[in-house]
């Protein structure tokens, strides 16, 4: 990410009260398409909020809320399209090793990998994508753990920004890169973790 491309974000992530269904919006597009820039968008608003723009509260709640509802619209994608969904999207080497890890780890470990995929870039669609593939029981063991990593990340993003925001309270785009490495170094540590106990 470029300098340039921090600073429009963090201008259209301003103080407005379209800030909050932007954040939103965000936040349901990237469970269907991972290039959407939800984490930073999550942390730049905890910048904002920092600097009095925002309310962390609402922050939280707008990027909880659409990480919730665009996880349930990928199940739905999964469960409901299927096949014909993993040949148009999922068709690249990548992906489909993806789908095979979300696959096996539901398989095995059972619903809580979906707490631990939303916090792996792209890891988060392909087992919410698989968990309607494979059918995983809605009500019981796909929405309780959904509902607890949106809430998780939320704060995580929030937060993460926040504080980088106290900290660099008059450099915006130093707090958002600070903010971004620890969430870089977060990743790295999950995927980490996720391959030694493969």
């Amino acid at each position: 990410m470029t300098v340039a491309f921090l600073q429009s974000l963090i201008d259209l992530l301003t103080g407005s009260l379209w800030t909050y269904p932007i954040l939103f919006g965000i936040c349901v597009g990237d469970a269907l398409i991972p290039a959407f820039p939800s984490e930073t968008a999550v942390i730049v608003c905890g910048i904002q909020a920092a600097r009095g723009q925002l309310s962390l509260e609402a922050v939280i709640a707008c990027a909880a809320a659409g990480a919730f509802i665009g996880d349930n619209l990928c199940y739905a994608v999964g469960r409901w399209l299927g096949t014909p969904a993993v040949d148009r999207f999922f068709s690249g080497e990548v992906a489909k090793r993806r789908l095979d890890w979300a696959g096996n780890f539901l398989k095995e470990r059972g619903s809580y990998v979906l707490i631990v995929a939303r916090f792996i870039p792209g890891g988060r669609t392909a087992t919410t994508f698989t968990a309607g593939l494979v059918h995983l029981r809605w009500l019981t063991r796909f929405v309780p753990y959904i509902f607890i990593a949106a809430i998780l990340w939320a704060c995580y993003g929030a937060l993460l920004g926040y504080f980088g925001g106290v900290v660099f309270k008059d450099r915006p785009i130093l707090a958002l890169l600070v903010a971004f490495g620890v969430a870089a170094s977060v990743t790295v540590a999950v995927e980490g973790w996720r391959r030694y106990r493969r």
